[in-house]
This record gives structure tokens, sequence and C-alpha cells, in this order.
């Protein structure tokens, strides 16, 4: 297998935060971030795995802040770790502001996610390649979060 870019599994995408999507208090409520967020980095996952993959962990989801409702929620993905079978993605989500483009760091979270074969079962992803100065900026985010919140108790 060809090792693959962290740069290669970026993806942003953006919802905007409808009526249907928001809790009493008139802000996204956190299951539906948390399903966005899932289903953005099985897109990274599986643009880098070349394959279908499924949720495998989440280690943990920490909200900073909400985001309003008639705001975009900006979720980024990206992959920073691989092992034999499975991908660890970097996730944040953003408020946008639709109109002056104003966004806030809302949620992180790092999901893990494991390459499967046409039987359901895991089956082998590429090495991950950390060659440009994208990659490593990249890489070094993922991680300085992670360990800032694994320090922090979390």
């Amino acid at each position: 297998m060809t090792a693959i870019p962290i740069e290669d599994t970026y993806i942003e995408n953006r919802v905007l935060v409808q009526p249907n999507d928001t809790n009493n208090n008139d802000i996204a409520h956190g299951g539906n971030v948390v399903k966005w967020m899932d289903e953005v980095g099985a897109m990274s996952a599986m643009r880098f795995a070349g394959r279908i993959c499924v949720t495998a962990h989440i280690e943990g989801v920490d909200f900073h802040r909400p985001i309003p409702r008639g705001n975009t929620a900006l979720i980024e993905s990206y992959v920073y770790d691989a092992g034999s079978t499975s991908v660890s993605v970097h996730l944040r989500v953003f408020s946008e502001d639709p109109l002056s483009g104003e966004r806030e760091l809302t949620t992180e979270s790092h999901f893990v996610y494991v390459g499967i074969d046409e039987d359901g079962e895991p089956t082998p992803v590429p090495d991950l390649e950390v060659s440009s100065e994208r990659d490593e900026e990249l890489r070094a985010a993922a991680l300085d979060e992670r360990e800032a919140t694994t320090a922090s108790g979390d």
C-alpha cells in the first residue's frame, strides 16, 4: 500500500444549524454536533484508507461553547495517525457566522475508525505520510490538543 499524506485526508464540511437541529436553548443539540463530527471524520478515514471505515472509539468530546441556530457548524477533520487497521482522526467544530464568516472554536475530539472489508472484518490500512510542512502542522496540532486533553484529566 502507498503511504497517504495527512493533507490528502483534510476535509471541511458546513451544516447550517436549523430549528430541527437545536435544543430548548435554541443552540445546536450536542448529539447532532457529534453526529456531524462522526460523518465528516468517517469521510477523512475513508479517504485515507481507500475503503469503508466504521467508528470504533470516541476519545471524549469537549464542548467549549454553543452553536446558535442560524450559524453554520464548520467541521474540520483529518487523519493524524494510523495503526494496522485503525485510523485516528482529529476533529474540530467552529461556529461560523454565515454573513461575516467570523468563526470560533466550539467542539474538539479524536475519533478512531477501523477499515473493514466486504465481510465487515478489520482490514489493513495504508501508512500515514508526514512529508510537507502542512502535514507536520496538522499532526502537531492534533497531538498537542490530544496531549492537553489527556493532561487535564478529561
